[in-house]
């Protein structure tokens, strides 16, 4: 088990500590508005909450494995940033929800339309970012990704509370919400190096399967994390009848009596006190959170193999690390 001083995030932000100050520089700058000051404050409250600032690193160190000496990769880590974090403003409206990273939700400091209004605000301003670096095929890559994200979260919203739905329908979901922004991340650092065809695959495959095992993780840990952990109450997605994959995976498993249960408190939203560890027994008896636990390592792993098709580097060693990292939350 590693110790917090030797935390792989821990250790890509020591490695690539001057991009990240250049990136730290650069949103600050550009979240600025001369015209409406709740701009800034609304997204400091959240950029500057104390997140790990993942995504933008698997920009910098894509890059940086493949030789990039540029000053583009700054602008793109900053961009990734953004969308996620304009994301983040958004989820937090139509979840209702009212913690993020431990903190209270700008939505629900401020009001809904803010949250709304400076998401888009960050959407508009990464856009602008990610034309800068006038990289045609950086742009299109970072623009699907944002359509994507869109679409996952619209997606969610249809499957959410639906026991209909699958485990391949709950992966469409997660690429999108989630997984995409990983992948954009890490394809778009790559690109911008101007890495081989198969060096740009190689680092695309890593970012989406770090991304599903990232989100399955954050799935298993709302059932069983600590709240300083996941920076949200524990057992938020049961009461905002989100079906995850651990979920999934025991209405599946269901006897018709169980079924029935399901369809209470998640499709018809009839909760009450005690459900919350009825769920946890039923989960347990079919074994469903290990299962989603195997899942995934299995996609760790693969994030991990996707890296062997690259240069030999201390960041490969160090985005390696951070796979296992991810799953290791869980043990």
């Amino acid at each position: 088990m590693m110790n917090a001083a030797q935390k792989p995030h821990d250790r890509l932000a020591e490695a690539l500590a001057e991009d990240m100050a250049a990136v730290n520089l650069m949103i600050r700058a550009r979240m600025a508005s001369e015209h409406a000051p709740r701009i800034p404050e609304v997204t400091a409250h959240l950029i500057e909450a104390g997140g790990k600032r993942l995504r933008p690193m698997l920009v910098l160190a894509a890059a940086r494995l493949l030789g990039y000496a540029g000053p583009y990769h700054v602008h793109l880590a900053a961009t990734v940033e953004f969308i996620h974090t304009a994301t983040l403003l958004h989820d937090d409206v139509v979840d209702e929800s009212a913690r993020r990273r431990g903190r209270p939700t700008a939505n629900l400091l401020w009001d809904n339309k803010s949250s709304v209004l400076v998401g888009d605000y960050l959407f508009a301003r990464a856009f602008q970012l990610m034309v800068e670096p006038g990289n045609l095929r950086v742009l299109d890559i970072l623009a699907n990704a944002s359509a994507t994200i869109a679409e996952g979260e619209v997606l969610q919203l249809t499957a959410a509370q639906d026991l209909a739905t699958t485990e391949e329908i709950y992966l469409k979901v997660v690429r999108g919400k989630t997984a995409a922004l990983f992948s954009a991340a890490t394809e778009s650092g790559a690109e911008i190096a101007g890495g081989t065809p198969a060096q740009v695959k190689a680092l695309f495959d890593y970012g989406d399967a770090l991304g599903i095992a990232f989100q399955i993780v954050d799935d298993l840990l709302d059932y069983g994390g600590s709240a300083a952990v996941i920076g949200k109450n524990t057992g938020d997605d049961f009461r905002e009848r989100k079906l995850t994959l651990p979920v999934i995976k025991a209405v599946a498993r269901a006897t018709p009596e169980e079924r029935a249960f399901w369809v209470r408190v998640i499709e018809k939203g009839q909760q009450s006190e005690g459900d919350l560890e009825h769920a946890l027994a039923l989960m347990a008896k079919h074994g469903a959170m290990e299962a989603a636990r195997a899942e995934a390592l299995a996609w760790a792993a693969k994030a991990q193999t996707a890296l062997t098709a690259l240069p030999d580097h201390p960041l490969r060693g160090m985005l390696s690390d951070l796979a296992a990292y991810v799953v290791e939350r869980i043990n």
